[in-house]
């Protein structure tokens, strides 16, 4: 197996597991049976953490989608250089920082480890297009 394509699944590892604490929460606060309940308006609120973290969850699956096709398309091109492996492993790290401070709430940081792992994906890109 290619680094690329370990760093890609530590990436839906990652992402596949990050549900897990916002639903506990949700089974703390709603109880078991309100947190299987159909979701509705008049729901209790989960914590802010876990609100945050709902969302980077999403963003962390949105932003899947578009790395794991890159990784995909660089397997199938026999294309792995330093570049594109130190591309996957800053996007892993980018992905679970972002989930970090997204859940904890420091604005900035998450912005830029978002950031971060967007550039990280433009190497990817750079690299199918053989520019790297």
């Amino acid at each position: 197996m290619s680094k690329e394509l370990m760093w890609l699944t530590l990436t839906v590892a990652l992402t596949g597991v990050l549900w897990i604490p916002y639903i506990l929460d949700r089974i703390k606060v709603r109880g078991l049976m309100g947190a299987m309940a159909n979701p509705s308006r008049t729901d209790t609120p989960q914590s802010p953490w876990a609100q945050r973290l709902y969302f980077a969850h999403t963003n962390a699956v949105d932003n899947l989608v578009i790395f794991a096709p890159l990784v995909l398309i660089l397997d199938n091109l026999g294309h792995s250089t330093m570049s594109t492996q130190i591309a996957c492993a800053v996007y892993f790290w980018a992905r679970l920082a972002h989930a970090v401070v997204y859940a904890l709430g420091i604005p900035v940081a998450r912005t830029l480890a978002f950031a971060v792992g967007f550039a990280a994906q433009a190497v990817l890109v750079l690299a199918v297009f053989g520019k790297l």
